[in-house]
């Protein structure tokens, strides 16, 4: 068997331009770094959706940069192969640009290979600033989890055309920023086709339709252990599944062979 080799930047952006869907996974820890490693999945986001999954917030508002940069530390070693992005928490890049490099820095040190923040418009010179030196940026449109209380709760975005057309031009001016790849979270599916079909770059969905380059999800959600009322675009990969490793494992086979997300069930 061949061994895998650690995914880099240029093998995201050569399976975007192939057609290859890319996975990807949040991860907090090491072990489960390991196991999300072993499963083959090609991208362990250290998400700021810590904050309710570990830290029991009922929102991503409260983590800090120290949280993110503890939890980036703690996936970095346990990861083999991968490609880590690591989350910029709320109030970490708001500030100036120089804000946002001292704490990109601070994740990129910690072991993340890139960062990630929310929102579009006034972020594209923020992404321009970090990408300049050295820093590559995911960018994340639709449903911006640390906007929630602006956002007036977990809605669907982008559903009438207005919404629909900023959404377009914001990836398009961050794609022109730098950003090498983009989440889109919570829109209807004909407009996550239209994003990953215009955009440059990678379009990585969650609860955005079959159409993307990628899917993510948060792990806890994909194992059946979140408490609560789960969204409608999750799956429960743990059922049916022999253990964790076996559940991962079939998460990323059914990204990659276009099962999950069913449009019937998960799409919007």
């Amino acid at each position: 068997m061949t061994e895998r080799k650690p995914v880099t930047l240029h093998r995201l952006r050569a399976m975007h331009r192939d057609g290859e869907t890319i996975t990807m996974l949040t991860c907090y820890d090491s072990s489960f770094a390991r196991v999300l490693d072993a499963a083959g999945v090609d991208v362990l986001l250290v998400g700021d959706s810590l904050g309710m999954t570990l830290q029991g917030h009922t929102s991503t508002v409260p983590v800090s940069i120290d949280a993110m940069e503890y939890h980036t530390r703690c996936v970095a070693s346990g990861n083999r192969y991968a490609w880590i992005v690591g989350d910029l928490p709320f109030g970490s890049y708001h500030e100036s640009c120089e804000q946002a490099l001292r704490n990109a820095a601070r994740l990129m040190q910690a072991g993340a290979q890139m960062v990630k923040l929310e929102g579009g418009g006034w972020t594209a010179p923020v992404v321009r600033f970090l990408v300049e030196r050295g820093i590559p940026v995911c960018a994340h449109l639709g449903l911006t989890p640390q906007s929630v209380h602006a956002l007036g709760g977990y809605r669907i975005q982008g559903r009438d055309d207005a919404a629909a057309g900023l959404m377009l031009a914001q990836g398009r001016e961050l794609a022109e920023a730098g950003a090498a790849m983009i989440v889109i979270e919570l829109v209807p599916s004909d407009l996550g086709r239209i994003l990953a079909r215009e955009l440059p770059i990678p379009v990585i969905g969650i609860g955005a339709g079959a159409g993307c380059s990628g899917q993510v999800l948060v792990l806890h959600d994909m194992l059946g252990i979140t408490h609560g009322r789960k969204p409608r675009f999750v799956r429960d990969f743990m059922d049916g599944a022999a253990s964790i490793d076996d559940a991962v494992a079939r998460y990323v086979a059914a990204v990659r062979d276009g099962s999950f997300p069913d449009e019937s069930t998960h799409g919007y």
